[in-house]
């Protein structure tokens, strides 16, 4: 078995809508049937019992080696605790060959993971040792590695909870919640909005104090040292007891408890040094260590913590009940569970000291052993819920002094006896307020009940109905996809919208093209969704990055389906059909939102069978309303758009509405009828994201579709009285609705200029010439620069091959190189004639068609 072309499918697939991870599986004739392979199943369910069961699916009769790796892959990761549920394995159009897809939910556990099934399956194979605890510890550790914390992760929970998309911006904990301009971003528990001031502030703890007294909230008397004498010297200004801590510590690092003696807290003052040189040195207030969770303006959980401790049984030496405890699972060395493994240090060990105890020693049964005197969770404390219990002008005192410092998520430390009195009363005060607080205490504390701490945070940065969404429309199809895109972009701007747009020719937003090339794929559609200037998307999104990658969103607003014709690269990939091709474009029809709708071409069979599988609107167009698909969707009172009477018209129930294709110019009054079909698409497009009929008319009259807007896209010149039509058509569907097109414009004599892409199949090559061959009276034909992978001439003999049988053709000739290619045919050029120049380097050959045209001026 052979595990081949690996791949990471990041976004909704022609899978399923999971992240997962795609391989190729090359099998030998014997692995294609595991039950001939003697002992094999018997010999892998004792190296992994725990594998779902080996059962044939599809119409398959048996159970491949492919197929049980992908069992594997799936198993490992339920087993080592991951979300996974989903996987599947098909045959491929080759003998032996299979597709895998396993879902992930961390992509290096998913890759992991199937690292690890192909080594149990080899193992089984030739019946080598495998050892099942290495791999399941060695996902774990993996997973706990990469996986979102508790905190922030209960924050992006709480989002897509509400619907919010998110996206990790980094391998930490920054994430992006939202698209474009309505994205907010947070790092761990700490808000975008939150100053670097605020921040800076809260780890400057004398500089907090000191705001805080001046707001009238009650805080420890004290002050920063700069060596042990100085620490002395303030705890005998403050009085004994003293705490010493760093200035600007967190997590309870370095800070030391109830000092009573010179010698303790030279010590404490050694150790606090030992993380940071800024010391402080501030009043012991006794009590009770509670942490109050602040979000905005409220008091959203309040937790007391508890040091850690151990309790003794008369037979156990301390270390070994903190080993006992540390076993407990809900207790990691991280943060990522709801506990902390206690740490024996320093400290723990000073604490036993100032106790009577060393790590060795045996407490009593039932004896409390303290092993340390601060309650941070960090440090292996314990937590218990108090949020109910919390006073008024507690949780008001709490708020401000969030407010004084500027956090806008605040966890305040309070010192008191109780959380149910005014501070005042009892001589407590807040000792502490923490910026990017932890959460997992109010989330999941060792006693009494778990808080909504992420919904709280995602209810303060985004408002009632808000989801962090802009609309985004998906274009997909064989022709027409580059030019519908623009002008749906085009018209969604006309709207006062800043759109951020990706096509074959780049990147643009807001009119500005940030990258360039064939920019058609998932990531560059990320590069749009990322932008903070982008208030709607308009993504042409191609096969290739569906295949590759998936996805780039959850779901669309809108997806537009122009046409599915056979030569849009099949044979590539595993896909051969027309029909496995529109499986594969359909993909953005089954991820449209339910309060979305599909665009979907009424005119093509195949692109009408799509509607089934929207879950949102379905709007059909075609020039024909009488077409039995368009009648039927509007008697039921759906939406449609058609051709009637020199009008495009959109149509839903009563609601009608014209627009006159005199007034749409890239149409030229309707003779050009894939233009119609894409103004139809965009307008479809337009009024299902509720634009107003003024702004889509307007905007359809002032679409220009030349070359700087849409480059090789039916661009027209006009060359010593003849005309020069420029386009990218590049397939056999793209010929014919050219060849309609240029039919319907006057001209004494028609040529056309042509290359073939080496990376379509033969009979698409061919078939491109046998259309042209009918329908113009000279062909050119010129060799691409770059052959995709053909020999030199190749594509060449293939084009002279289509034109054998040419009823119109009468010349015919064969160029190296596109620039001599296009000027062969525009210098034969008279006056009423017409050129038709298929552009491959489109950037460069628009350039030097526009430079010939200008020189002729």
């Amino acid at each position: 078995m052979e595990v081949t072309r690996i791949r990471a499918l990041r976004g909704p697939n022609l899978w399923s809508h999971h992240t997962a991870i795609q391989s190729v599986v090359i099998c030998t004739a014997e692995e294609d049937a595991v039950s001939s392979i003697p002992g094999f199943e018997a010999k892998l369910r004792a190296r992994f019992p725990e594998v779902s069961p080996f059962q044939p699916v599809g119409h398959l009769e048996s159970v491949s080696l492919a197929r049980v790796l992908e069992l594997v892959a799936l198993g490992l990761q339920a087993q080592a605790g991951c979300p996974v549920t989903f996987s599947c394995t098909t045959p491929t159009v080759d003998k032996h060959v299979y597709q895998v897809v396993v879902e992930y939910s961390e992509e290096e556990v998913g890759h992991l993971a199937m690292e690890w099934a192909e080594k149990l399956c080899n193992s089984a194979l030739h019946d080598t040792p495998f050892d099942l605890q290495a791999a399941l510890e060695a996902l774990r550790e993996l997973d706990e590695d990469v996986r979102l914390g508790p905190s922030t992760g209960s924050i992006v929970d709480a989002a897509v909870a509400r619907g919010i998309p998110y996206s990790r911006m980094t391998e930490g904990s920054m994430v992006r919640l939202g698209w474009g301009s309505k994205q907010r971003r947070i790092q761990a528990a700490e808000m975008d909005v939150t100053s670097a001031i605020a921040e800076a502030i809260a780890q400057d703890k004398e500089l907090t104090k000191k705001l805080l007294a001046a707001a009238g909230v009650p805080v420890p008397g004290g002050r920063s040292v700069v060596d042990a004498d100085d620490a002395w010297a303030a705890a005998q200004e403050i009085g004994l007891p003293v705490v010493v801590k760093p200035n600007d510590g967190n997590q309870g690092k370095g800070v030391t408890v109830n000092i009573t003696s010179r010698e303790q807290l030279i010590r404490a003052f050694e150790v606090a040094k030992e993380f940071r040189d800024d010391v402080l040195v501030e009043r012991f207030m006794p009590g009770n260590d509670f942490r109050l969770l602040v979000v905005g303006d409220k008091l959203v959980a309040a937790a007391r913590r508890d040091p850690p401790k151990v309790v003794g049984d008369g037979v156990h030496t301390i270390a070994e009940l903190v080993a006992q405890v540390n076993a407990d699972p809900r207790r990691g060395s991280g943060h990522s569970t709801s506990l902390t493994k206690i740490r024996f240090d320093e400290i723990a060990k000073t604490t036993l000291a100032n106790q009577g105890f060393n790590a060795d020693s045996v407490p009593a049964k039932g004896q409390r052993v303290n092993l340390r005197n601060n309650a941070n969770l960090s440090t292996g404390g314990s937590a218990t819920d108090v949020t109910d219990d919390v006073h008024p002008e507690v949780a008001a005192r709490a708020i401000a002094a969030a407010h004084m410092v500027g956090l806008d998520i605040c966890g305040v430390d309070v010192v008191c006896d109780s959380i149910l009195r005014p501070l005042e009363e009892q001589g407590g005060g807040i000792v502490e307020v923490n910026a990017a607080p932890g959460l997992r205490m109010h989330l999941s504390p060792s006693f009494g009940k778990g808080r909504a701490v992420g919904e709280a945070i995602i209810g303060s940065m985004f408002k009632k109905g808000q989801n962090g969404r802009i609309p985004i429309v998906a274009v997909t199809g064989t022709n027409g996809k580059t030019t519908t895109v623009r002008l749906i972009s085009h018209l969604l701007n006309q709207n006062g919208m800043r759109v951020g747009m990706t096509n074959t020719d780049g990147v643009y937003v807001n009119g500005d093209c940030i990258d360039t090339g064939d920019c058609s794929g998932p990531k560059s559609a990320k590069s749009v969704l990322l932008h903070p200037d982008v208030d709607a998307a308009v993504l042409e999104t191609a096969r290739g990055g569906i295949l590759r990658e998936g996805l780039a969103f959850d779901h669309c607003d809108v997806a537009v389906v122009t046409n599915i014709g056979s030569g849009d690269h099949l044979g590539l990939n595993f896909i051969t059909t027309v029909n496995e091709l529109a499986v594969l474009k359909r993909v953005i029809v089954q991820n449209v939102a339910p309060t979305g709708a599909a665009v979907l071409n009424a005119a093509d069979p195949i692109v009408a069978k799509m509607a089934p599988k929207c879950k949102g609107e379905v709007i059909f167009f075609a020039a024909d309303i009488t077409h039995p698909v368009m009648a039927t969707h509007r008697a039921q009172g759906q939406a449609v758009v058609y051709v009637e009477g020199g009008h495009i018209v959109a149509s839903k129930g009563d609601t009608l509405q014209k627009t006159a294709l005199s007034e749409v110019p890239i149409t030229l009054n309707g003779a050009i009828g894939f233009q119609v079909d894409n103004v139809m698409a965009s307008v479809a497009a337009a009024w299902s994201l509720g634009i107003s009929w003024d702004v889509i008319r307007k905007g359809l009259a002032n679409f220009a579709n030349d070359s700087h807007n849409a480059a090789g896209r039916f661009n027209l010149f006009k060359y010593r009285g003849a005309t020069v039509i420029a386009d990218y058509g590049h397939n056999p569907d793209a010929m014919l609705a050219l060849v309609q097109a240029v039919q319907a414009l006057p001209a004494t004599r028609r040529s056309v200029v042509i290359s073939g892409a080496g990376d379509r199949r033969d009979q698409d090559i061919r078939q491109q010439t046998e259309i042209l061959g009918d329908a113009f009276d000279e062909v050119v034909m010129f060799e691409d620069q770059c052959q995709r992978g053909r020999n030199d001439g190749e594509v060449l003999a293939l084009l002279r091959e289509g034109l054998a049988s040419a009823k119109r053709t009468k010349e015919q000739s064969e160029v190296f190189g596109e620039f001599l290619a296009i000027d062969s045919a525009m210098n034969k050029l008279q006056p009423g004639e017409l050129c038709l120049v298929l552009v491959d380097q489109v950037e460069e050959a628009m350039a030097h068609i526009a430079a010939k045209v200008a020189s002729d001026t």
